[in-house]
Parts: C-alpha cells; structure tokens; sequence
C-alpha cells in the first residue's frame, strides 16, 4: 500500500441529480424527457397522490412530446418488499422502458428506484438491499433515467442514492444503496406540495429538519480511514458542501416548517419548505445521516397498531419522518460531546430567539420538542404503541444499520441505544 492510501481520508465526493426547481418545472418533464431520447416512460406514483390529477397531466403533458406514457398507481405508502415487487413485475411484463418518472412522495421514488433497478438488472430485489439484511449486491448494468418529481416536502429521495422499503418477514426497514440509483433529474415544483394535509406536512418537514441536522453534526470526512478509490461510497462524512446546504436548510425550516403546517395553502412557506427539501437531500445524500435515522427503521418496522392521522388507509404505520423524529431529541444529546459547537450551530440556526439557560447538551433537544410539540408530532415512541418492554427488539434492529452508524460522530454500543430508546419513550 502507498503512502498515499494510508491514514486518514483526505478525499470526500459529492453528487447531485440534475435540478429543475420552481413553480410550472413539472409542466416541462416532457422536453426533458427528450434529452434523453426517450420514448416510451413508466411514470409511478400511488393512488392518492394519482387522485390529485398531477400524475395524469404530467403523463399528458410527456405524450405532447410524442413520448408514451402508461402510469402505474399501484405504489404503496411506505413500500415494502412485497409491494416494489408487485411494481417490478409491472414494469417487467410490460416491455422495455427507456425512463422513468415518479411522481409522489419518498415511496414512489424509492419503487421507481427499485424498478429501475431491477428492469435493468436481474436478479431479486433482496439480492440488492443493504447486508446483512439482504445480499448486499451492487448493478452489474446501467439504469436507465429517472426523473424525480417529489409530491412531499421531505424525503430528499430525488437527491439520493438510497431506496427503502420493509422486509415484512423479517420486520425491519432496509435499504439498497448504490451510486446508480441516484436520480437523473430531479424537478420540484411547490404546486403540487399544496395538496400534502398538515399532519404529512409535520412528518415529512421533521424528516428535512433531521436530514438536514444528522448531515451537520455526522462524523467528518477527515475521521474516516483512507479508502481505495473502487471503495469509495455515497455516504462520506460530514463535508463543506453538505453543510452549506444543510445550514441553509435549517434557516429556511425555522419559519417554513410551522406557516406550512399551520396554512397548507400558505404558497410561500410551501415553496421554502421545497426549497428546504432540496436543500438537505443535496447535503445528506453526500454526507449520510446517523443515529436518528437508524432507529427509525425499527420503529416503523415493527409498529404494531399505530396509524397517523392524514395518511391513507387504516394499516399500522409511523411514518418515516415521525419515526426518525421521536428519538431526535435523545440521540442528540448522545452525540453533542463529539462536535458541540455544530450541535449549537443547528439549535440557533432553527431557533435564533430560543434562549437556553441550562446543560448547552440539551440545548438542541429542547429545540426540537418545542417544534415538535408546535408542529404536533407524538410524544416519544411511546405515543406511537412502544413501551420500555420493546427497547431490545429495537435496539436488535437499530444494530442492523450500519451503514448509517458508521457515520454517527460518536460511536453507540448497544447499551448507548437502548438508553436513547429509552429516553425517547416519552419527551415531555
């Protein structure tokens, strides 16, 4: 090995999707399409979103540029296993595609991502998802593009390189992370945020507030051993590229998160909120999130009867963004040892008139749940059906994440997350 392999990394990486944002983007998705010469599309999305009528007029609008378009509206809300193969198997029995356009919320980015994979891969899709989950398997082949058009104010999904779903046998969330799966061109348009009710709002808006958090206080790239170059992965710590979207974010959501909350049509905090959106996936798509993010995935994994107001249908559910913020709180007064001054950063930047007379590591904590409380996310995991009888069973499928541990600023042994688990039962 060469000097220049060994010791601390010295390298950080940073992608993007091409960016088309603003009010009437989404009208244009047929002249893009074009560009990559495509003429025959999926467009994905599910059947609420598909009921506002936005799917269709893109679809419409893609065929104006003599392009075929058939849309799927079978993706499910917090897609699972079962449901991104169903979606497969669509797109499979039904020829070639040369694009693909979703058209919702983080679920159907995350399906179109899996078919978009496996359409141009073989294989099944655990093959794919994230060790020791699944087979940890990287595409042997190009994907083809992907055009993103978020419905939710949150997910970050068109930024990223990340697809997450449930494994329902196994009742834990997982992920496939590959660079291919990033997005081609992501095109957010606020109009079609407008129709998100407020509790959707909150979850998703909680869920940029963390993106956007996590990215800031991660473990920096320079603390990290040297990578080989074919070892380089999306995922590199903390970087000065990320956290100028981050903070750019986290200003943005301190006055957009509750006016879109409070107002749904209120069309300025709805295009900040978009904005804010863009801004923390751009950040966190490069810099990777932590322990927050990693205990979310047991919580929605192994819900038991808990279902949200605002959300469609009546199966048991936490939504993502509601199940990364319960035990914010917590995991950040683990982590503000590591890195206090980015931890105050993240507190003033989202709330410059709070004024914290106390332990400063509680701080940014007690940020989160006035915002939490203002915005109406549950009162700790325990509003959402746990008990401390469950701290194990989650903390077992917290430890499967390594992926996101790996880039917490400060390293969390089992008893570690079971105490933030533990804390985050209830927050006030």
């Amino acid at each position: 090995m060469t000097s220049t392999t060994a010791g601390r990394e010295t390298v950080f990486t940073y992608g993007a999707p091409a960016l088309k944002y603003g009010t009437g983007s989404s009208d244009e998705i047929g002249y893009d399409l074009t560009q990559y010469g495509a003429r025959r599309v999926l467009v994905l999305t599910d059947a609420d979103v598909a009921a506002t009528g936005w799917p269709q007029r893109i679809a419409e609008g893609i065929e104006g540029y003599g392009i075929e378009a058939v849309v799927f509206d079978g993706v499910h809300v917090e897609p699972t296993d079962v449901s991104m193969r169903k979606a497969v198997d669509f797109a499979r029995g039904q020829g070639e595609w040369d694009a693909f356009v979703a058209v919702g919320g983080g679920s159907a980015i995350d399906t179109a991502k899996a078919v978009n994979l496996l359409t141009s891969n073989d294989g099944d899709l655990l093959d794919y998802v994230n060790a020791p989950v699944g087979g940890g398997r990287a595409p042997s082949a190009p994907l083809k593009p992907l055009v993103a058009v978020p419905t939710t104010t949150g997910t970050g999904s068109e930024s990223t390189t990340v697809c997450v779903l449930d494994v329902l046998s196994l009742r834990v969330k997982s992920g496939i992370s590959h660079l291919r799966l990033r997005p081609s061109l992501a095109v957010v348009d606020p109009r079609l945020t407008v129709s998100q009710p407020p509790e959707v709002t909150a979850a998703s808006g909680m869920d940029i507030l963390c993106h956007a958090a996590e990215s800031y206080t991660a473990k920096p790239y320079t603390e990290f051993d040297r990578k080989r170059p074919e070892d380089r992965v999306p995922y590199c710590g903390s970087n000065p590229l990320a956290d100028m979207f981050a903070e750019q974010s986290l200003r943005l959501l301190s006055w957009a998160l509750p006016a879109a909350v409070r107002d749904g049509s209120d069309l300025k905090a709805r295009e900040a909120m978009a904005l804010a959106a863009t801004f923390a996936g751009l950040g966190f798509g490069n810099a990777g999130v932590h322990i927050p993010h990693a205990n979310a995935y047991p919580i929605a994994g192994q819900v038991r009867e808990f279902h949200p107001a605002g959300y469609p249908g009546e199966e048991a559910m936490v939504p993502h963004g509601m199940a990364v913020s319960l035990t914010a709180p917590a995991a950040f007064r683990f982590t503000f040892d590591a890195a206090p001054d980015r931890h105050e950063r993240v507190a003033r930047l989202l709330a410059p008139d709070f004024e914290w007379p106390g332990d400063l590591r509680d701080h940014l904590p007690a940020v989160l749940r006035q915002i939490m409380r203002e915005i109406g996310i549950p009162n700790g995991i325990g509003a959402v059906g746990y008990t401390e009888s469950d701290v194990d069973s989650l903390v077992s499928g917290t430890v499967k994440q390594q992926r996101l541990l790996a880039t917490a600023p400060r390293e969390a042994s089992e008893e570690d997350l079971a105490g933030i688990l533990r804390d985050s039962v209830t927050l006030w």
